[in-house]
């Protein structure tokens, strides 16, 4: 059996049977050879959306409450532990080898515990574009920041894991949690449930917080990068600064449009 340094997570982090079978290695060489799929899921996903919108035009909407329940809260429950056990394994690396090599190290996609969660991640991007599905079939109102999201987090899941980049780490454990909540607000409401306004209000500040961290987290990469230490690449960098900077201004219009700005007609007793 072979040792285990005591800076290995695995020593301090309990490992379930699935995590320690689960094969990382072949995991990173199947999505390098297969990553491109991730373009043609998109091109279907966006081809789906808008044809099914023309589809239901002439057609009365759906109920799908309790699909809705059961799909939010499966992806709840499934963000919630991805969120508990990459959460653990990037403390366990922030407290013994600090914030730098939180960022830089690539241990995240091979190491125990992590490793697991991190392609699963990586996968769940695809089936995620099933929420899109419910805004269609209900004939709810289908924002610009939900599809876009939802490709581009696609895109550029895949496209980054088969390189192992820095800064995965935080990208996916952020997004783990901001998902935790989010889903789980999504299957209450899903259930008929009062949610209280300040919720809603919490969770796009979040992904606002989020967004913005996703943010600085690249820049550091890209100033570590250039010192030699932090391996990523110029172009992967760039995409990430691109995603992110876009995501922090749609949804902080969105945080604008939907909270300050109904607050404030609110207030002055104007309509929208």
């Amino acid at each position: 059996m072979m040792e285990r340094n005591a800076s290995d997570p695995g020593v301090l982090l309990r490992e379930y049977g699935f995590e320690r079978r689960f094969d990382g290695r072949g995991a990173i060489e199947w999505m390098q050879a297969n990553w491109s799929k991730s373009l043609v899921f998109c091109v279907l996903y966006v081809a789906l959306v808008f044809g099914g919108q023309s589809y239901m035009k002439q057609r009365p909407r759906m109920n799908l409450r309790r699909p809705l329940v059961l799909w939010s809260l499966s992806l709840a429950l499934f963000s919630i532990i991805g969120a508990v056990r990459t959460g653990s394994y990037m403390l366990h690396i922030l407290t013994s080898g600090g914030f730098r090599r939180s960022i830089c190290d690539q241990s995240f996609y091979n190491k125990p515990v992590s490793r697991f969660w991190a392609w699963a991640f990586v996968l769940s991007k695809a089936p995620e574009l099933g929420d899109t599905a419910f805004i269609v079939l209900r004939k709810q109102r289908l924002l610009f920041l939900h599809w876009y999201h939802h490709v581009t987090v696609l895109l550029y899941s895949w496209y980054s894991y088969k390189d192992m980049v820095a800064g995965g780490g935080w990208f996916m454990t952020m997004n783990y949690a901001v998902h935790a909540l989010m889903y789980s607000y999504y299957a209450v409401r899903a259930a008929g449930l009062r949610v209280p306004r300040p919720c809603a209000v919490l969770i796009t500040s979040a992904q606002i917080v989020q967004m913005a961290m996703g943010l600085a987290v690249t820049a550091l990469v890209y100033r570590w990068l250039r010192q030699g230490d932090c391996p990523s690449r110029v172009d992967n960098v760039s995409w990430a600064a691109l995603m992110y900077l876009s995501y922090l201004l749609l949804f902080s219009n969105f945080f604008y449009q939907t909270y300050l700005r109904r607050w404030s007609h609110a207030k002055t007793g104007k309509s929208e």
